[in-house]
């Protein structure tokens, strides 16, 4: 991207911020922003979780206010997928508002999910995760707002869908606008290398429109293709050549990101659920819903169960009466030609944007420190790091790369490089080596408010599994067997627990982690064990300790002393900040 591009998309992402900002605790004018904002969730205890927070933050003013802000969660039983929420949460829509839905501008916003590849947003929910930009300071949920603030005024009755774990920024020309006016879905495209149209969404554009090359273009979707190969994109004429300086690759595809829907085609989707019935398998609101668009749409692709998680046997016939209900809907594009990506979903994503991103950070104006004590940028012995929404003492240390949030640390408190605290207090004097993960929750254990603080490495596969405990030693836990790091703690690997289904071993089921009385010594029991493998000692947990997985965990976490525990740090920051 040449300098012009990357100074035109940093005034426009900074100008969308300040909009924003302008709204924020103020009663908002129809047809200023959304009327309604819908977040979705996995159950009803995430939905709570959701709906408590969102309280709190319209309370404290850090969100615009005359907006309805809902929280639907899936139903109960298997799991139905982004799609299957997106069709559930246009039928509470429905039960709620009724004919008047078809006046309204609507965001859903995808956020159900256990967050297993960033489990510090796994309690409270990844649409929730702070981000260091803003006073108050930001968190997911202000920062997609703020990306589309510029939309609702530009838009049809309808609904407008995303994810809560990516940002999309865009520059346009001063005299234009993106708008959403047209009938059927209406797709923002954004020009990308090959290998990432494999992990996404791919619009086959009609070659009969030529393309000017300008900021913003419309155009018409002959076909979607589902996270291609290349050598499909290639033979579907996915491909375009770079005809300007727009571009850093001479050839690019454009991938998806948000789609808009408008009413009547909203009201044709709700159809497919009463047709459906009560869903049995997951459906992708990308995948199964595009790929039954354009002209050139196909019914081939619902056989092609290859990028499903779990393929269940009603999948095949449920894409194909989707197929029929929705094809010949139009699917409309919006390319925007100077425009950014992110994925914020993982734990490496997560460090990577928040401490190394030079580009992102200007983009957005992040900050090494937001919203936290010591009020200045770099705290001693601390640069190249993220902290946020966290009480430090004035002697402690964090190394380039990490990230610390929601945390208090005492002194003389290190941390490595490339780690992330998470809701811990940290007690004075304690080290924290590079590449761990160490979060706290608090659940509720035995009828007590109990801790936990979870620790991973940074690069750990929570989500691998194998089929029985005898064969744990595929487990690998901060690079070592899983049976190798119990016998550092004094344990048996046939004392080793996995809660939920015994067919499913991994680590984020486990029964690794200690359950105590407090937040300090929770984080220090873990600690010793984490120090114990590292240096290949051995550190045996009292008798009669009791472990949890992480699943475990946020089956029984306590969400009101863990939002207590927030607002705590909030008044000491406020208090820290003026006295500063």
């Amino acid at each position: 991207m040449s300098h012009d591009c990357t100074r035109r998309l940093q005034t426009a992402t900074r100008k969308k911020l300040r909009k924003f900002n302008s709204l924020r605790g103020r009663e908002v004018q129809p047809g200023e922003f959304w009327d309604v904002v819908v977040v979705t969730a996995v159950d009803g205890s995430q939905r709570k979780a959701y709906e408590l927070q969102i309280s709190e933050k319209v309370d404290r003013k850090e969100l615009p206010v005359g907006v309805h802000y809902k929280v639907f969660s899936d139903p109960p039983g298997p799991k139905i997928g982004n799609g299957g929420s997106t069709l559930y949460a246009l039928q509470q829509l429905n039960d709620i508002y009724g004919k008047s839905l078809g006046r309204l501008r609507v965001i859903l916003i995808h956020a159900g999910g256990f967050s297993q590849r960033l489990p510090s947003a796994s309690a409270l929910g990844k649409i929730f995760m702070a981000v260091p930009l803003g006073d108050p300071i930001f968190q997911m949920l202000e920062l997609k707002l703020a990306m589309y603030v510029d939309f609702p005024s530009q838009m049809k009755p309808g609904v407008l869908v995303t994810c809560a774990d990516d940002i999309e920024l865009y520059s346009i020309a001063e005299e234009e606008s993106v708008k959403f006016d047209k009938p059927g879905f209406t797709a923002l495209a954004h020009p990308s290398p090959l290998s990432v149209g494999t992990t996404h969404g791919v619009f086959v554009l009609d070659p009969q429109e030529k393309s000017s090359y300008s900021e913003m273009e419309n155009a018409s979707c002959l076909h979607f293709l589902h996270k291609p190969s290349i050598d499909k994109m290639r033979g579907s004429g996915a491909v375009c050549k770079q005809q300007s300086g727009l571009f850093t690759d001479s050839e690019f595809v454009y991938t998806d990101s948000t789609y808009y829907v408008d009413f009547d085609t909203a009201k044709s989707l709700l159809n497919v659920l009463t047709e459906l019935g009560p869903l049995s398998c997951e459906i992708d609101a990308y995948g199964d819903f595009l790929q039954a668009l354009g002209s050139k749409a196909t019914i081939e692709y619902t056989n092609n169960t290859a990028n499903v998680t779990k393929e269940e046997s009603s999948l095949v016939e449920i894409r194909q009466r989707i197929f029929h209900l929705l094809k010949g809907t139009p699917l409309n594009v919006i390319l925007l030609n100077n425009s950014k990506f992110y994925h914020i979903g993982t734990t490496s994503e997560y460090l990577f944007h928040l401490t190394e991103h030079t580009a992102l950070r200007d983009e957005l104006g992040l900050l090494s420190s937001a919203f936290s004590v010591p009020v200045n940028e770099n705290p001693e012995g601390s640069s190249g790091c993220c902290i946020m929404y966290s009480v430090l003492n004035a002697s402690c240390s964090v190394g380039a790369g990490s990230v610390v949030e929601y945390s208090r640390l005492g002194a003389g408190v290190s941390v490595g490089k490339g780690s992330i605290i998470s809701s811990c207090w940290v007690s004075p004097g304690l080290s924290v080596p590079d590449e761990a993960f160490m979060h706290s929750l608090c659940v509720n254990h035995h009828d007590q408010t109990s801790f936990v603080t979870v620790f991973f490495g940074i690069n750990d596969n929570l989500k691998y599994t194998v089929g029985t405990p005898a064969y744990m030693e595929k487990l690998k836990f901060f690079g070592f067997t899983l049976e190798k790091c119990l016998s550092m703690w004094g344990m048996e690997k046939e004392v080793l627990r996995f809660s939920g289904d015994a067919s499913n071993c991994n680590l984020w089921n486990a029964c690794l982690f200690p359950v105590c009385s407090d937040q300090q010594s929770s984080f220090l029991t873990s600690l010793n064990m984490l120090q114990a493998i590292q240096s290949a000692s051995t550190s045996p947990l009292p008798k009669d300790t009791k472990l949890m997985s992480m699943q475990e965990c946020l089956q029984s976490k306590n969400l009101e002393e863990m939002l207590e525990l927030r607002k705590g740090l909030y008044n000491d920051i406020i208090k820290g900040r003026l006295s500063s």
